[in-house]
């Protein structure tokens, strides 16, 4: 989407023409809203200077959602792999200075915040650190690497008293936002049931990602790169692919099953921890020396509800989560989202009777006639319909929720998906590859802060 504001009657059109996709639900364009507000004018005085620790594919990725966000400044990018600097001045669009040493970017004065986008075990002690020098955090997700990593990063932010914001972008999307509303208006009733997952069915989405030419140890510093995970002579895969690998990575669950943990946290209002997850799985296909699993499912238990969550790379599947309620059916499948009402409307029961004499049975349908007589036509109506809401075109949920980050920096209110946030759905991930590894329940313990089998 370009600069310009979409206006109600933009919506209307596209809307309409949405709408002859299907009969059986409205199409709603939904407006980006206040933080989606790149146009807006910022004093150079207000502007935000920021570095980035980590270039490479979702730092990069970041980089292009922030080229949309007004009133901030990238000024430094760091990365121990020196090819990824001039990536992450092309992701921009800026000349900026670049480092292989992250302490150079907490040093600097004239820097606000700083942006965590490196491996999964970094993240501690870069936030930790970061934190201690007065920078506030914007930190990939998931969040932490490990339990105790998770509630160490915590507690820097609060004693420091830092805006941290995870990056699990869903949370900031005006999708997710509506979901949140549907959800909360008591439209679907009680919900007891939630289905969720996450499959791709290609190479690069199974992290197979191509090792550059220029690759060697010294490149990408590779005894600094391993930091406090178990040292080992170089392998360049456990680099450029290092999802694959428990020393460095949280598998499908830190990739993906952290989005859709979020997105269900958001939307029901559940900020807190599964009680126990239950995971079963495999690896089935992409058998190139990996640690984790292509497919795993994982069963959850919230206090109100169950989550059976999906990952399978082995299947073009897409984004989902479904919201199964006792007077209505919410659905997020990619970009759009669809609220179906179930018909809930009393009615005579209509199949044991079919064994009764037809005496009884004319007898019992006149009675519940009489007691349940039909209502005005006037005065009554379904909405047999249902609703569908899509995001308008060039939408970018990574933007809103950079734009999020700046303004809680601004306001020193906490953003979105704060330390606390991030955490609980970082453990979410933890819980599930315990239970896969170790082919146990995974139970929380919350008095003790530990997972247990």
């Amino acid at each position: 989407m370009g600069r310009k504001r979409f206006t109600r009657r933009d919506f209307m059109k596209l809307g309409a023409g949405g709408a002859a996709l299907g009969a059986a639900a409205r199409v709603t364009l939904l407006d980006p809203g206040p933080l989606w507000s790149a146009q807006r004018t910022v004093a150079p005085s207000d502007t935000l200077r920021y570095g980035i620790i980590g270039t490479g594919i979702r730092g990069c990725n970041i980089l292009r959602g922030a080229r949309r966000v007004s009133g901030i400044e990238l000024v430094a990018v760091c990365d121990l792999y020196e090819s990824r600097h001039q990536a992450g001045r092309e992701a921009i669009g800026k000349d900026v200075p670049g480092t292989r040493e992250y302490k150079e970017i907490l040093d600097r004065k004239d820097i606000d915040a700083v942006i965590i986008a490196t491996m999964d075990h970094w993240h501690r002690p870069i936030l930790e650190e970061a934190c201690a020098a007065g920078k506030d955090v914007y930190c990939e997700k998931p969040m932490s690497h490990t339990v105790e990593d998770g509630f160490a990063m915590v507690k820097a932010a609060q004693d420091n008293r830092r805006m941290v914001q995870v990056g699990s972008q869903r949370v900031s999307s005006i999708l997710y936002a509506k979901a949140r509303e549907i959800y909360q208006s008591g439209k679907l009733g009680q919900v007891t049931t939630i289905d969720a997952y996450w499959d791709r069915n290609t190479a690069s989405g199974a992290w197979v990602y191509p090792v550059p030419s220029d690759s060697s140890a010294e490149a990408v510093n590779w005894d600094r790169y391993l930091g406090n995970a178990p040292k080992r002579p170089y392998d360049p895969l456990r680099f450029f692919r290092w999802r694959c690998y428990q020393d460095y990575g949280e598998g499908l669950a830190g990739d993906l099953f952290v989005h859709l943990i979020s997105g269900i946290h958001l939307i029901t209002g559940t900020n807190s921890i599964p009680s126990r997850a239950q995971s079963t799985g495999g690896l089935f296909r992409w058998k190139d020396g990996r640690e984790f699993p292509d497919l795993i499912w994982t069963f959850y238990d919230y206090p109100n509800f169950r989550v059976g969550m999906r990952c399978n790379l082995n299947n073009e599947g897409g984004e989902f989560i479904g919201f199964y309620g006792t007077k209505g059916t919410m659905i997020i499948r990619n970009s759009t989202l669809t609220y179906t009402p179930q018909d809930t409307r009393p009615r005579p029961e209509g199949y044991s009777i079919n064994g009764w004499p037809a005496k009884l049975r004319n007898e019992y349908l006149a009675k519940y006639r009489r007691e349940h007589p039909r209502p005005d036509p006037l005065h009554y109506s379904v909405d047999a319909e249902g609703e569908s809401f899509e995001a308008p075109p060039g939408y970018s949920d990574t933007s809103d929720h950079l734009a999020n980050f700046f303004n809680s920096i601004r306001t020193r209110k906490s953003p979105v998906e704060n330390e606390v946030f991030g955490n609980n759905a970082s453990i979410g991930c933890h819980l599930s590859n315990y239970s896969y590894f170790n082919k146990t329940v995974a139970v929380w313990d919350e008095a003790s802060k530990t997972i247990k089998g």
